[in-house]
């Protein structure tokens, strides 16, 4: 039986537990999370390795994933050209069953490898692009299908998995295997599996923002000024290199087009 299927002994009467006591136990299944996600660093380095490489030379990172991995990646990506000013297409997030099963489950759109080969090919994924593939059984055939047809254009390929050797491990040339175990709930891979997830994509494309200049020290410097929030982080942002005042900061973005690199550059 996979780890994620397996009953987890700490929970068994979880249903006769207090509510502290639920919480307590939840809380302590997430630490297990953080570790398994500690014991695949050198994996996950790896595969920032191939993701910069892939946006030094144009390429662009796709996740693709069903149910709750297609949604974690998602977001993840979503989340890339409003943090880091990219282009909307240099991460992209695919989802089994399209874009309507963000907002309500279609679990049997995971089962069909051909969907996930179409999905790949419908978004132009070409030789020089590195493709994630996410779930956290391992075994989901959408994204087998769309992981062998990458492969076969040229395209570096990830697993992000809960269960090592898995059918997704194996067609992978990176394997990150974070290895959660059973979940507080028997087979909700939503919980402790989702979490790691969502913190190995988050190293994913942090690092490899970072690693490809959109980040200035610690501070992001290719933000776009899509909101107020962004704005006045971006004004802060200018008067913390330049040591300027809030309206000097300010009045250099509006000089420079909203660019934080021209504002503090032209100093």
């Amino acid at each position: 039986m996979l780890n994620t299927e397996k009953r987890n002994p700490k929970t068994t009467h979880i249903d006769q537990m207090s509510t502290i006591e639920m919480l307590q136990i939840i809380n302590e299944e997430n630490y297990n999370a953080v570790k398994a996600v500690e014991a695949e660093l050198e994996n996950i380095a790896m595969a920032i390795e191939a993701i910069t490489a892939s946006f030094e030379e144009g390429g662009r990172l796709f996740y693709i994933g069903a149910g709750t991995s297609g949604r974690i990646g998602v977001l993840d990506a979503a989340e890339c050209p409003p943090t880091y000013g990219v282009p909307k297409d240099m991460v992209t997030g695919i989802i089994a069953g399209g874009n309507a099963c963000m907002f309500r489950a279609s679990e049997n759109a995971e089962d069909l490898e051909e969907n996930g080969e179409k999905d790949i090919m419908d978004h132009n994924i070409k030789a020089g692009d590195v493709l994630v593939g996410i779930s956290a059984a391992g075994g989901a055939a959408y994204v087998l299908g769309a992981m062998k047809k990458a492969k076969e254009l040229g395209c570096v390929t990830v697993s992000l998995t809960c269960n090592a050797d898995s059918p997704i491990d194996r067609a992978a040339d990176i394997k990150i295997c974070t290895d959660t175990g059973a979940e507080v709930v028997t087979g909700s891979t939503r919980m402790k599996a989702g979490t790691a997830q969502k913190l190995v994509l988050n190293m994913l494309s942090t690092c490899a923002m970072i690693k490809t200049g959109k980040v200035y020290e610690n501070m992001m410097i290719n933000l776009s000024p899509s909101n107020i929030k962004l704005k006045e982080r971006m004004i802060r942002i200018v008067m913390e290199i330049v040591s300027c005042s809030h309206e000097e900061g300010e009045q250099l973005l509006e000089e420079n087009d909203w660019s934080i690199r021209k504002a503090v550059t032209r100093m």
